[in-house]
């Protein structure tokens, strides 16, 4: 009886493997090469995003006062209330068209 049972689980069911590129055969080794998610395309569109991020981010730095008394009109410059929103605006843009481009095979 265990024999059957063997031979239907074996039959019907199929292996699972991952998805892997064509073997290649060397001298009697076999070797697998993975698949990654992302291209080399794919990480280069991340860093530049990642870049325009960090560059938004770092002029909206500061425009305070040193003394809590006096108010700063440094604040409403171009750079923090302009430029460093569309900044982050063209960065967040980049990551996610680097996240949904396809990679080429």
């Amino acid at each position: 009886m265990v024999q059957n049972v063997k031979k239907v689980i074996t039959n019907n069911s199929k292996p699972i493997t991952p998805q892997v590129k064509p073997s290649v055969k060397t001298k009697g080794t076999e070797t697998h090469h993975l698949e990654f998610a992302f291209g080399k395309e794919n990480y280069r569109l991340l860093l530049i995003g990642l870049g325009f991020l960090l560059v938004g981010y770092i002029l909206m730095i500061g425009g305070g006062s040193e003394d809590p008394n006096v108010f700063s009109d440094k604040i409403f410059d171009f750079q923090r209330l302009t430029l460093a929103p569309i900044l982050l605006i063209i960065g967040f843009v980049i990551e996610i068209f680097a996240i949904m481009k396809k990679p080429k095979d």
